[in-house]
């Protein structure tokens, strides 16, 4: 009987919390727990083959609390069986999909994109946390002190145990997940990575491919963005790929439920356990309003590569600028950025 074919061991059926005791350090494996040895039993937070496909061994990330670290020393800790029955074939599967571009991405299935984006936001989260501990500045928003955003990071993780556990979720995907192709005709940016740790929206670039993500909301934004969604299956130019990137990120944002999820009893002989999610407010709004001045906020944040000003994108405060739509609701055909007559 082969691996993929045998019934699972008992203990891939437990589930681990961190968040019990706040265990977040290099001695116990990130998935379940294990104790583990510092300096040995780690994996690298994006995976060896992105960093070697992208040059990013050497290349910065700036944290919260505004230390710079290399790609290379984000590592996460993590057990000699984590590593190679789950972590390593998690990234093998998405690397085999991202060697045939935006189409090898799109036909990944929604968990395991969940998952491959959910270990690496993870990562950084918990090197965040750790950082907290001794600063090199305090942040502005210590992650460690916001209980709504503990909250969020605790029902995300949930969901993530698949990544070891195996779980079917039941009619629902726990994330907003977005995969956009890129015109390549004005773009010359290989990889790029940003994430906003508060809301779980995270977005990676991998050539002509941005796969853009809240990672903890049963996939509401993805519904409320569908026709936006629709209008993008097109190569679109890298400003309005990040106009894109600052809806998702907004609606993260005014997002104003956090999932609860539930396990079924495991029934005899059963070899997967299956997840319910609920959202207990059902009396509250689903989202905070949208107020066009806060989202010009964060199309100026997406859009500072092209140093377009406030008062351009919020020219008109009823309608902040767009280049994935007309004024009159038509997407929008740009082939160039600042546009010429023939765009």
């Amino acid at each position: 009987m082969s691996a993929l074919s045998s019934p699972p061991a008992p203990n891939d059926f437990t589930f681990y919390d961190p968040f019990d005791g706040m265990r977040f350090g290099a001695r116990q494996c990130f998935l379940c727990g294990t104790p583990t040895t510092p300096g040995v039993d780690a994996v690298p937070v994006f995976g060896e083959w992105l960093m070697n496909r992208y040059h990013l061994h050497e290349r910065q990330i700036k944290l919260l609390d505004l230390s710079i670290v290399a790609y290379k020393d984000l590592q996460i800790a993590c057990c000699p069986r984590c590593r190679t029955q789950h972590v390593e074939p998690l990234e093998a599967q998405v690397q085999a999909a991202a060697s045939q571009g935006v189409t090898g991405l799109r036909n990944l299935d929604d968990k395991t994109l969940f998952l491959w984006l959910g270990k690496m936001m993870y990562g950084v989260l918990v090197t965040e946390l750790l950082n907290e501990l001794e600063p090199l500045a305090v942040p502005q928003y210590p992650l460690a002190e916001n209980a709504k955003m503990l909250r969020r990071f605790q029902a995300f993780f949930q969901p993530f145990q698949a990544l070891r556990v195996p779980v079917e979720f039941d009619d629902f995907t726990p994330a907003s997940v977005f995969v956009l192709e890129v015109d390549p005709a004005q773009d010359d940016m290989p990889f790029e990575y940003d994430d906003d740790l508060s809301t779980l929206a995270f977005s990676i670039k991998l050539d002509n491919a941005v796969v853009t993500a809240c990672l903890v909301d049963n996939g509401i934004i993805r519904q409320a963005m569908r026709r936006v969604y629709q209008d993008a299956q097109r190569p679109l130019h890298p400003v309005q790929v990040a106009e894109f990137k600052a809806r998702v990120y907004y609606a993260a944002y005014i997002l104003n439920v956090v999932p609860d999820y539930y396990l079924r009893p495991l029934q005899p002989g059963a070899t997967q356990l299956v997840m319910d999610t609920v959202i207990d407010d059902v009396t509250g709004d689903i989202f905070n309003p949208w107020e066009n001045a806060a989202y010009g906020q964060s199309l100026l944040e997406m859009w500072k590569r092209w140093q377009i000003p406030l008062e351009d994108i919020m020219h008109d405060p009823e309608q902040p600028l767009s280049f994935l739509y007309t004024a009159d609701g038509e997407p929008l055909q740009l082939t160039h950025y600042p546009a010429t007559d023939n765009a």
